[in-house]
C-alpha cells in the first residue's frame, strides 16, 4: 500500500514537472519572439530615422547658406521654404501608401512580385497626378502669400525662390515611393546612403550656384531652388539606379511597361494614401497657426519658440523613423493573417518610441540651457528674455515629446492595419478642435501668451495619442483585423 502511494506521488510529481517544463518552454519561446521582433524592427528603423534626419538637413543647409547671404534673403526662403514643405508634405503622405500596401503583399506571398511592382508603379502615377495641382499652387506662391499679408518685396523674392524649387518636387516624391520600395523589403541602408550623399552634394552646389564661383554668376535665392531641384532629381536617379542593379531589387522590374494604367490599384493608392496626406497636412498647418499665433505676441516669445520648436522636430525624426518601420512590421503581419504577430510588432515600436522621447524629455528638464545655448549666446544680455521663455517652453515640450512620440508610432500601427480614415479625423479633431481650442483660450483668453499656446499643443498631441492608442487596442473588436477564418477582413471606414 504504501509503495503503490510512493508510485503515485512521483507520478504527480513528474506529471506537475512536465507542466512546468511546458509553461517555462513557452515562456521562453515568446520571449524569444519578443527579442527577434525588437532586433527587426531596430534593424529597419535606424536607416529610416537616419534617412529622415539627413532630408532634415538638405533643408536646413540651404537655410544656413542663404542666411550667409543676408537676413532679407533668409527671410524670403523662409516663407518660400514654408509654403513648399506644406504641400511637399501633402504629398508624400499619399505616396507614403506604397509601404504597406507592398509589405501587406509581402507578407501575404512572400515572394510576390507582379503586385508589388503595381503597387509602386500607380504609387508613381498618383505622384505625378498630384504634382500637377501642387505646382499650380506652387507657381502662384506670391499671390497667396500677399493674400496672408505678407510684405510684397519678400514675398516676390519667395515666389522667386518657389518657381526653381517646385521643379524638384516630383522626383522627390518618386524617391520617397523608391524608399517605400526598399524600406518594404526591410533594407532601408541604400536609400540611407543615397539621402547622406545627397546632402553633402546639396552643399557644394548650392555653395556654388548662390554665391558664385566655377564661371557661375551669384545666383542667391534662385540658385538655391536650382540647387535643391538638381539634388532632388540625381537623388532620385541614384535609388533608381540602385533598385535596377541590386539583385535584390532587379527581379522586380520596377520600370517595366511603367507606362500601362491599372486603375483599381492606382485608385487603391488614393484611397489609402489621401487620409495619411490630409492627417499631415493638418500636422503641420497646426504648427504653421502656432507660429502665426504667437507672432501676433511679440518677437522674443517667436524666437523662443523657434528654438524649442526645433529642437522638439529633431528628436521627432527618431519616433517618426519608428512609425514608418512600424508600419512595415504590422503589414507583414497583417498579411500573414498573424494576429500575435501584429500585436508584437505593433506594441515594441511603440516601447522603443515612447521610450526614446522620454529620455529626451528627461534631457530637456535636466538641461534646457544647455540646448538653448545651441542656438544662442547665453552671454549675451539682450538673449536674456528669449532664453527664459525657451526654458518654460522647453518645460512643457517634455510632456510634447511624449504624446508627440506615441501619436506618430500610433498611427504608424494603424497604418500598418491599411486603417486611415478615422486616423484622419481624430488628427483633425485632436489639432483643430483641442489643440488649437486650448491654445488660443490659454494663451488669449487667460493671458498665458506663448506658454498657453504651448499647453494647447501639447493638450492636442496628447488626445491624438490617446485617440489612436485606443483604437489599437481594440483593433479587432472594431473589426480592423479578424482572423476567424482564415481570411482578413480589413474595416472599411
Amino acid at each position: 500500500m504504501l509503495h503503490l502511494k510512493r508510485s503515485h506521488y512521483l507520478h504527480a510529481t513528474r506529471k506537475l514537472s512536465g507542466r512546468a517544463m511546458l509553461v517555462r518552454s513557452a515562456a521562453s519561446a515568446e520571449t524569444t519572439l519578443w527579442r527577434s521582433e525588437m532586433r527587426a524592427t531596430l534593424l529597419l528603423a535606424y536607416p529610416l530615422v537616419l534617412t529622415n534626419l539627413t532630408q532634415a538637413l538638405i533643408h536646413a543647409t540651404d537655410v544656413v547658406l542663404l542666411g550667409w547671404v543676408g537676413p532679407r534673403t533668409l527671410a524670403a526662403s523662409a516663407l518660400g521654404v514654408n509654403l513648399y514643405t506644406a504641400l511637399l508634405v501633402f504629398g508624400m503622405g499619399l505616396v507614403t501608401a506604397a509601404a504597406p500596401m507592398i509589405a501587406r503583399e509581402l507578407g501575404a506571398r512572400r515572394h510576390s512580385v507582379r503586385d508589388v511592382r503595381r503597387t509602386v508603379r500607380q504609387a508613381m502615377w498618383a505622384a505625378a497626378a498630384i504634382c500637377l495641382p501642387i505646382s499650380g499652387i506652387l507657381w502662384n506662391s506670391e499671390a497667396i502669400l500677399l493674400a496672408f499679408g505678407q510684405d510684397p518685396a519678400l514675398a516676390a523674392d519667395a515666389a522667386r525662390f518657389v518657381r526653381t524649387l517646385q521643379w524638384g518636387l516630383f522626383p522627390a516624391l518618386l524617391f520617397l515611393v523608391l524608399r517605400s520600395f526598399v524600406a518594404a523589403l526591410e533594407r532601408p541602408i541604400s536609400s540611407l546612403l543615397v539621402a547622406a550623399a545627397a546632402v553633402v552634394f546639396n552643399a557644394c552646389l548650392n555653395y556654388v550656384l548662390i554665391f558664385g564661383g566655377y564661371g557661375i554668376p551669384a545666383l542667391g535665392l534662385t540658385g538655391a531652388g536650382i540647387g535643391s531641384s538638381i539634388t532632388n532629381l540625381l537623388t532620385f536617379l541614384a535609388l533608381a539606379a540602385v533598385v535596377l542593379r541590386h539583385r535584390r531589387f532587379r527581379r522586380y522590374h520596377l520600370f517595366g511597361r511603367f507606362w500601362r494604367p491599372d486603375w483599381p490599384r492606382f485608385a487603391q493608392v488614393w484611397k489609402l494614401g489621401l487620409p495619411i496626406a490630409v492627417t499631415l497636412l493638418l500636422e503641420v498647418a497646426i504648427f504653421s497657426a502656432a507660429v502665426f499665433l504667437i507672432g501676433l505676441i511679440g518677437t522674443a516669445p517667436l524666437a523662443a519658440h523657434a528654438i524649442a520648436i526645433q529642437i522638439a522636430a529633431l528628436s521627432f525624426m527618431v519616433p517618426l523613423g519608428i512609425a514608418q518601420a512600424v508600419t512595415v512590421r504590422v503589414s507583414l503581419a497583417y498579411g500573414r493573417r498573424d494576429a500575435a504577430a501584429v500585436a508584437r510588432a505593433g506594441w515594441t515600436s511603440f516601447v522603443l518610441g515612447v521610450g526614446f522621447m522620454a529620455l529626451m524629455a528627461m534631457m530637456m528638464i535636466a538641461m534646457p540651457e544647455v540646448l538653448i545655448a545651441l542656438f544662442l549666446d547665453e552671454t549675451n544680455p539682450v538673449n536674456a528674455p528669449v532664453i527664459t521663455l525657451a526654458v518654460s517652453y522647453l518645460t512643457i515640450a517634455a510632456l510634447f515629446q511624449i504624446v508627440d512620440g506615441a501619436q506618430a508610432v500610433g498611427a504608424g500601427m494603424l497604418r500598418g492595419l491599411h486603417d486611415t480614415t478615422i486616423p484622419m479625423v481624430y488628427a483633425a479633431m485632436g489639432y483643430w478642435v483641442i489643440g488649437l481650442g486650448t491654445g488660443v483660450a490659454l494663451g488669449f483668453g487667460l493671458d498665458w501668451q506663448g506658454v498657453g499656446i504651448w499647453i494647447g499643443l501639447a493638450a492636442g498631441l496628447a488626445v491624438v495619442a490617446l485617440l489612436m492608442i485606443s483604437r489599437w487596442m481594440l483593433r479587432e473588436r472594431l473589426g480592423l483585423v479578424k482572423f476567424g477564418d482564415g481570411e482578413v477582413r480589413p474595416f472599411r471606414a
